[in-house]
């Protein structure tokens, strides 16, 4: 049986000073990307605009408000982005030059139900593992007001976008189905990043437990240094993953409670079931999975003898103390 093939929409909201990094990430204006490993600098010059900007995000968007009489409070949104995208399947075997009569369709969707003026970029990226697109624009009705509740704010609304989507793309590429948006699946999109940096948090994790492990009264004060020394990136991936956790905050309380449901529904998996459906299980199950593996990674640090702590948080000071742990 196919694996099956989705056209993909979603939406994010943009207030004010997080425009710039949207751009930023959007335009490829940065040389290195530490924050998305998924980018590779070798194929950047892959990418293309499909409309390109004319001035900056945040001073388009500001440009357009004014122009359009709108008042604005601190909170209000500013911007709105459409991620277009597809399954990886789809994309197998296309040139460049298919994938951008994909794309091209999407925007040509997206003006048909979004005044064009109001768009301010629409870029695909050909550096990442799955070619998508980024198109910003600003939240304006046809009756000049700004709200982008009354375009994308509500589950009703995405699920008219989802659903106007996949039938302006099934007719001229009739493989595709039509996807699933978080406001209908209950959750917030988690990307594959977020699971790359908790894959190798893991990892340190392990290293870690090896560690402590090996302590021994002969060998304290040399494993007490490698800890330390250990520390020193273990401990700021551990506050990077939590920001994360925080931005995913929604998502994880529902999914604690889903999560033995799923461990049983995975459990019971046959072979009888379709690929697809497994893919899917075994998907919900990672996410699910994710806040535990970083409660793990987190309570590793308890089982740290309280005077290595003490070495690692005075590691710049020249008490006696340090220097006799180092």
């Amino acid at each position: 049986m196919a694996v099956p093939q989705y056209a993909i929409l979603r939406f994010a909201k943009y207030k004010g000073p997080e425009i710039s990094g949207i751009e930023a990430h959007n335009e490829r204006t940065k040389e290195k990307y530490a924050s998305n490993p998924d980018i590779d600098p070798t194929r950047t010059h892959l990418n293309f605009h499909l409309i390109k900007p004319e001035r900056k995000y945040r001073a388009e968007s500001e440009r357009q408000i004014k122009e359009a009489g709108c008042r604005t409070r601190s909170d209000s949104i500013r911007v709105v982005e459409a991620l277009v995208t597809a399954s990886p399947e789809f994309f197998k075997g296309k040139k460049k030059a298919d994938m951008k009569a994909y794309f091209q369709e999407a925007v040509d969707f997206i003006k048909q139900h979004q005044s064009p003026e109001t768009i301010i970029s629409a870029v695909v990226h050909l550096d990442e593992k799955n070619p998508h697109m980024h198109l910003c624009f600003v939240p304006l009705t046809e009756d000049k007001r700004l709200c982008a509740k009354e375009i994308v704010g509500n589950r009703k609304k995405l699920i008219e976008w989802q659903d106007k989507f996949w039938e302006h793309m099934v007719k001229k590429y009739p493989d595709l189905e039509r996807g699933e948006s978080a406001s209908e699946t209950g959750r917030d999109h988690i990307p594959t990043r977020v699971f790359k940096q908790m894959a190798r948090l893991n990892k340190q994790h392990d290293k870690l437990v090896e560690l402590l492990s090996g302590v021994k009264f002969t060998n304290y004060k040399e494993r007490s240094a490698q800890i330390v020394a250990f520390l020193e990136k273990y401990i700021p991936d551990v506050a990077a993953m939590e920001t994360q956790m925080k931005k995913y905050e929604k998502f994880f309380k529902t999914a604690d409670g889903k999560q033995k449901a799923l461990e049983k529904k995975n459990d019971e998996l046959t072979e009888a079931l379709e690929k697809s459906e497994q893919q899917s299980t075994l998907k919900k199950l990672q996410e699910a999975r994710l806040q535990s593996d970083y409660e793990r990674a987190k309570a590793i640090l308890d089982r740290i003898p309280p005077e290595i702590i003490r070495a690692y948080t005075h590691r710049d000071s020249k008490t006696q103390e340090v220097r006799h742990y180092r």
